[in-house]
């Protein structure tokens, strides 16, 4: 293995397990992906983040043929998705963490930017966030609506699954699904108190 690539599976541990310690994965739920010399290493399938170890990655070509390793998140297609797209992604990151999903179960007016931008960083990090029509998870059905959004918003909320966000590496998919989480989180509790004032 090089040490570009040790590197990177490293910082996807670290990222794995500091998402597990503070709730934000939980169970075997989440998965991960980064791009090494035009090859895949996601999370194989059934891996809990919490005890994630460089060789819990199974390494596929980008059309999803398996090199090495062992059976892959049934979610791959949502991460070969975003790396057809754009060549400067290098990493994608999905959980169900808690309030992203609980705002991806909500009606939104306009399906391509739900998430208000009461602070500048979700832009900065992430850019739109858009949500993508529910769909039974690892179904060719969820596959193909998140591939006829993939080219209207930078990141995505799974319609009551969850949230799934990319970045040029791991850590800046991983401080982008932190921004994406607090902005739904401040989203929700305006939501609630709508008498602060703030509400658009």
């Amino acid at each position: 293995m090089d040490k570009f690539l040790k590197q990177k599976l490293e910082d996807a541990c670290w990222v794995a397990k500091s998402l597990f310690k503070r709730n934000k994965a939980t169970g075997s739920s989440a998965n991960m992906s980064i791009r090494h010399n035009n090859q895949i290493y996601i999370t194989s399938s059934g891996t809990c983040f919490g005890r994630l170890k460089p060789t819990d990655f199974t390494q596929l070509d980008m059309d999803g043929t398996i090199i090495e390793g062992r059976k892959p998140s049934k979610e791959f297609p949502l991460h070969q998705a975003f790396y057809q797209k754009n060549q400067e992604i290098g990493a994608v990151l999905h959980t169900h963490s808690f309030y992203g999903t609980l705002w991806s179960c909500i009606q939104h007016e306009n399906v391509q930017d739900i998430v208000p931008r009461y602070t500048p960083y979700l832009t900065m990090k992430v850019g739109t966030i858009g949500l993508v029509p529910y769909a039974e998870p690892g179904s060719e059905e969820l596959f193909a609506a998140f591939r006829a959004c993939i080219s209207y918003s930078d990141a995505f909320l799974l319609a009551n699954h969850g949230p799934i966000v990319p970045g040029k590496d791991i850590l800046a998919a991983f401080y982008g699904l932190e921004e994406l989480e607090e902005s739904v989180r401040i989203a929700w509790e305006l939501r609630n108190h709508s008498d602060a004032g703030v509400i658009k």
